[in-house]
């Protein structure tokens, strides 16, 4: 149970949003920008670093939706993803994605734990200054994200095809898409 009154009934983040609808719209632009746009790491790379960090912070509603949302845009799908939480080194991702990951987890456990060997090892795999510093500023966000929904204690659907749909709407319409539609609704 929530540790405050959400009145929309929907999960996770969503239902903060509608509780805070000022800080849905720049928290919304933020991931948009991070796991949307344009970018060299693929939108299934870098919603794969939101659920590993997320993981990694076991807060089971961000994991399960990034965790959806990358599988539904990374050739391997849910199994690659949850190969990347067991065991990253054994996983069939590439050794720049190894090396990012790396980042994302010092990120996880304090800024201060990335270090100069961690980011030369990523550039030897050809990680650019943008991919290492969008890496760093999602597994920060995430962590942010996780604490957010956890610290409120925010419902967590168990089923997976909830995940799954929302992935779908996400992947056509992206994070602000889905945002204006459902401030429409409630207006």
């Amino acid at each position: 149970m929530p540790h405050i009154t959400l009145t929309s009934g929907e999960p996770g983040i969503r239902g903060l949003f509608r509780f805070r609808p000022e800080t849905a719209r720049p928290l919304n632009e933020l991931v948009e920008s991070l796991l949307r746009a344009d970018n060299t790491l693929s939108r299934g790379e870098r919603e794969l670093i939101a659920a590993y960090v997320s993981a990694l912070n076991e807060c089971r509603y961000c994991f399960s939706s990034h965790a959806a949302y990358a599988a539904a845009q990374l050739e391997g799908g849910m199994a690659l993803v949850e190969q990347v939480r067991a065991d990253v080194g054994a996983a069939p991702i590439s050794v720049k994605m190894k090396a990012l990951l790396a980042i994302a987890a010092s990120v996880q456990q304090g800024g201060l734990n990335v270090t100069e060997k961690l980011v030369a090892a990523a550039r030897e795999t050809g990680a650019t200054d943008v991919e290492i510093h969008d890496t760093v500023l999602i597994a920060a966000a995430f962590c942010m994200f996780n604490r957010y929904v956890d610290g409120l204690a925010t419902i967590a659907p168990d089923d997976p095809d909830s995940y799954a749909v929302r992935a779908e709407r996400i992947v056509s319409i992206g994070y602000l898409g889905l945002l204006e539609e459902a401030q429409n609704k409630s207006s």
